[in-house]
């Protein structure tokens, strides 16, 4: 009697949903969960193939959505903006905004956001990762941990080649991993010259990678690219064996160095969604509820690095005093560790700096005459700004993301964080 009665829930609110104009190709087909607020799907033009799973009382599903073509979908607490395309797998706690789409077997686990008009192809496999418009991943990948930028539009656009791996796991249990493609200063900007990660390669995360920069196929990269325009090949290491010294840390200090920037362009992301995104999230259908939940996904993602730092900091707490350790970069290790607390609550709040506050002015002063802003279509509102102004915005989320390095630097004295 019980799942009877789920059974007739079920299908009345599916009826519900059908009447108020959702297509739904197979009703019987579908599982729609109690908790999902129907109020929070759209009518027009929202399709529903045959197979579908839709969970979760944050979900959001907004006009001109299409979930399911290419096969079964499941949705467990996503927010989707217009026109979005999930064409077949598992998503979860993720949002995708307004024409996002990814592929048959696909796999968004928790903490993405895809922003306007991201895109996969099939058997993609993502999890706290961000995707700046535009931004194109080929097929069989695995993306996970990586924020992503550049490219203008979806002919000019970054891509990751097919059969593409973020190596986010260190054979020490770490996640310390987290990959900074570009940048969110310039990124945001959406003038940025396209990346291209070559197929059939890889990036042994963390690394940082300036714009503009085509990395050939079958590269493995192990180091940073801060540079823009270079065409990168990879070589494979020469064959070797030599003692495994466990939690060596080799390059420690560029691995800490590399974590800290990946929060601080974290935090300059989330003031942009708070300054500048909120007006045009306010114009769109259920604009609130995207902007929330992008906000909760970037919350996710800061959450997730803490965490990966913390862990990293209790292993190499575990080496021992100054002098035990002989390893690179001890004395860094061991002031790392003692000063994690201080380091942590950086990133517990928003930083008042009155250079990037002035900065930010400037930078609204000059969007007054610009079209479409605010509340127009965001990516033609962002390209439409003068030159001027858009490297006004850049400087002040630089600028956020600088201090924010510098008082992590302050945490741990003597480290000599962030200086050439």
């Amino acid at each position: 009697m019980k799942n009877m009665d789920i059974n007739q829930r079920c299908h009345d609110r599916i009826t519900a949903l059908i009447q108020k104009g959702v297509e739904i190709l197979n009703p019987a087909s579908v599982d729609l969960g109690n908790e999902v607020d129907i109020d929070r799907i759209a009518a027009q033009g929202v399709r529903i193939y045959p197979g579908c799973r839709i969970y979760g009382e944050e979900t959001v599903i907004a006009s001109g959505c299409r979930i399911g073509c290419e096969g079964p979908v499941t949705i467990d607490n996503c927010q989707l903006g217009p026109q979005v395309e999930l064409k077949g797998g598992y998503f979860a706690k993720s949002v995708f905004l307004e024409k996002a789409n990814m592929g048959s077997g696909a796999q968004v686990r928790e903490g993405c956001i895809l922003e306007e008009e991201a895109n996969g192809a099939h058997c993609v496999g993502i999890k706290q990762t961000i995707l700046f418009p535009f931004v194109t991943l080929g097929s069989l990948i695995n993306f996970c941990d990586c924020l992503m930028s550049g490219g203008t539009s979806r002919k000019n656009h970054s891509e990751v080649g097919s059969s593409y791996i973020h190596f986010n796991f260190t054979p020490e249990g770490d996640k310390t991993t987290a990959s900074l493609i570009g940048d969110v200063p310039r990124g945001v900007m959406l003038n940025q010259p396209a990346i291209f990660l070559g197929g059939q390669g890889g990036i042994v995360g963390p690394i940082r990678m300036g714009f503009g920069n085509v990395v050939a196929a079958d590269s493995v990269l192990r180091t940073d690219y801060p540079d823009d325009n270079q065409l990168i090949v990879g070589k494979t290491p020469a064959e070797k064996k030599v003692p495994y010294i466990p939690r060596a840390y080799p390059g420690f200090r560029r691995v800490l160095e590399n974590n800290i920037l990946y929060l601080a362009n974290l935090m300059a992301l989330e003031e942009w969604y708070r300054q500048v995104r909120r007006p045009f999230f306010e114009a769109q259908e259920f604009g609130p509820l995207l902007l929330a939940g992008a906000l909760d996904k970037l919350a996710l993602a800061k959450k997730e690095r803490i965490k990966r730092l913390q862990a990293l900091a209790e292993k190499v707490k575990t080496l021992g005093p100054a002098g035990a350790d002989q390893t690179p970069d001890a004395a860094l290790k061991n002031l790392f560790a003692k000063n994690f607390p201080a380091l942590e609550a950086v990133f517990a709040c928003p930083l008042e700096d009155e250079p990037a506050n002035r900065l930010r002015r400037e930078f609204f002063a000059g969007t007054e005459e610009s079209p479409g802003w605010p509340g127009g279509v965001y990516t033609e509102a962002i390209q439409g700004l003068p030159e001027a102004v858009s490297g006004k915005g850049t400087q002040w989320l630089q600028r956020l993301v600088d201090s924010f390095c510098e008082k992590t630097g302050n945490c741990l004295p003597a480290a000599c964080l962030f200086r050439k």
